[in-house]
C-alpha cells in the first residue's frame, strides 16, 4: 500500500511537467482527428441506422410510441446518438489507451527513469514487436469479455462494477508491461506481474474509475449537439490524461519494485514462484565458497 501511495502522488506531481503536458497533445490530435474526421462523414449513417433498427423492434417501437403518448416524443431524438456514443465509447477508451501506450509511455518511462532510476540498468526484456503484441491481444481479450457482459449491463449494480473491472484489467496489463519493457529481463518482468498483481490490477481498477469522468463529458455531447465537437475534443483530451497518469504510476510503482528486486533478488515471492532461482543462487554459493 505504502508503494502504490507513493508512486500515486509520484505520478500526479509528474502529470504537471512540461513534457507531459506537451506530449498529451499528440495523442489528443490522433484520436480527435479519427473521431471527428470519422463523425463528418458516418454520424447521419450511423444515425439512420440506429433509428431504423430501433423501429425495427417490436419492443422499442413500443417504448417510442408510449413516449409519443406521455408527451416525450423530443426525447426519440437523443436515444439514436445516445446509442451510438454507448457503442463507441468502449473504442475510444481502448483507443486512447494504446495510443498513449505506444506514443507516450516510452517518453515518460525514459522521463522517470533519468529522473528517480539514474543507475537502473536497462535490460530490455520487452521488445516494441513483443509490446505491441502483448498490448493488442490484451485489447482484444478485453473487448470480447465486454461484448460477452453486456446482458449483464442491464442489472444495476454490476454495470457500476463490470466495465471498470475489464478496464482495469487492461489498463494493468498494458501499463505494466510497458513500465518494465525496457529495464526489466523477461523472468523480472514475469516475477513483478504474478508477485505484484493484486495491487497493480487495484491500480488499473481505479484509473478504470477515472476514465468514467470524461465519458460523461463524451455521453453529454450527444445531447448537446451543436456543442458536441469541443465535448469530443474535451472528453479526449481528458482520456489521455488519465492514461497519462495511469502510465506514470505504474511506472513509478514498477521501477521501484524492480529496484528493489534486484536490491534483494530473492524475496519471500519469489522464493515461491521461482524456486528453480533458489537452488541456481545456492549452486553459486556453493561455487565461491569452493574458491575461497
Amino acid at each position: 500500500m505504502r508503494l502504490s501511495m507513493d508512486s500515486f502522488w509520484r505520478a500526479v506531481l509528474y502529470c504537471l511537467h512540461p513534457r507531459v503536458i506537451a506530449l498529451s497533445f499528440l495523442p489528443l490530435t490522433l484520436m480527435a482527428s479519427v473521431a471527428l474526421v470519422t463523425g463528418y462523414f458516418f454520424w447521419e449513417t450511423a444515425i439512420d441506422a440506429v433509428n431504423a433498427t430501433l423501429q425495427a423492434n417490436d419492443w422499442m417501437a413500443r417504448v417510442l410510441g408510449w413516449l409519443d403518448n406521455v408527451g416525450f416524443g423530443s426525447a426519440k431524438a437523443f436515444i439514436a446518438p445516445l446509442a451510438i456514443v454507448v457503442l463507441a465509447t468502449p473504442l475510444l477508451v481502448v483507443g486512447s489507451l494504446l495510443v498513449v501506450a505506444f506514443l507516450m509511455a516510452p517518453a515518460m518511462v525514459t522521463l522517470v527513469s533519468q529522473r528517480r532510476f539514474t543507475t537502473l540498468e536497462r535490460k530490455n526484456g520487452g521488445p516494441f514487436l513483443r509490446s505491441v503484441l502483448w498490448s493488442l491481444g490484451s485489447m482484444l481479450v478485453a473487448l470480447v469479455v465486454l461484448v460477452v457482459a453486456i446482458p449483464l449491463y442491464f442489472i444495476p449494480p454490476l454495470v457500476l462494477v463490470l466495465p471498470p473491472l475489464i478496464w482495469g484489467w487492461l489498463t494493468y496489463r498494458v501499463m505494466a508491461y510497458d513500465a518494465l519493457a525496457a529495464h526489466a529481463s523477461i523472468e523480472e518482468r514475469r516475477s513483478l506481474m504474478r508477485a505484484h498483481r493484486i495491487p497493480l490490477l487495484g491500480m488499473g481498477v481505479l484509473a478504470g474509475y477515472l476514465g468514467a469522468a470524461p465519458t460523461l463529458l463524451w455521453v453529454s455531447g450527444a445531447v448537446l449537439l451543436p456543442l458536441a465537437p469541443f465535448l469530443v475534443v474535451a472528453a479526449l483530451w481528458l482520456y489521455t490524461l488519465v492514461f497519462a497518469f495511469s502510465s506514470l504510476w505504474f511506472t513509478h510503482y514498477c521501477l521501484s519494485a524492480l529496484q528493489k528486486l534486484r536490491a534483494n533478488p530473492l524475496p519471500v515471492e519469489l522464493r515461491r514462484n521461482e524456486p528453480h532461482l533458489l537452488g541456481a543462487q545456492h549452486d553459486c554459493d556453493r561455487t565461491h565458497r569452493r574458491m575461497d
